[in-house]
């Protein structure tokens, strides 16, 4: 299973991210380019515990629909996101690129504490986290086409 904690997973991830422009079109979705940069980017600041997005009490907060999620299934195109990872305007599209890799970086560099509880998810391990991370860079580069 890819997990960002690999430094090859990582590297391929913000590879990919190299390959999309400005203009780059989605296959799915409302999403433009510079959006989704910024979504992915924000969704790594929550993860880091720097973006506070309000949980939700929902069934797949709880096993085994959690680790279903996470590790198996694939995951649904046209999901609803949280408000605070979809409402902020993409600054400079350099800039972004380079935030939604780095912020990959320290992710994957051990916490000072207790990382934050997943909106959705809950309390989630570390390879959990790993996981999630990759995954949800995957579905939005694939979204892109990289």
């Amino acid at each position: 299973m890819k997990s960002i904690w690999k430094a090859s997973a990582r590297d391929d991830l913000r590879a990919r991210l190299a390959r999309l422009t400005p203009e780059s079109k989605a296959q799915w979705g409302r999403m433009t380019a510079p959006q989704m940069v910024a979504h992915l980017a924000d969704s790594a600041r929550m993860a880091l515990g720097d973006l506070p997005v309000a949980s939700k009490r929902l069934p797949i907060r709880y096993p085994p629909l959690k680790q279903l999620i996470i590790y198996c299934l694939p995951f649904r195109k046209g999901v609803p996101t949280a408000p605070e990872l979809i409402g902020r305007v993409p600054g400079d599209w350099v800039h972004e690129v380079h935030a939604a890799g780095a912020l990959l970086e320290q992710i994957a560099s051990p916490p000072d504490g207790p990382r934050p509880e997943h909106p959705v998810f809950g309390r989630l391990s570390e390879q959990a986290w790993g996981v999630l991370v990759y995954r949800h860079y995957d579905h939005h580069l694939r979204q892109f086409g990289v």
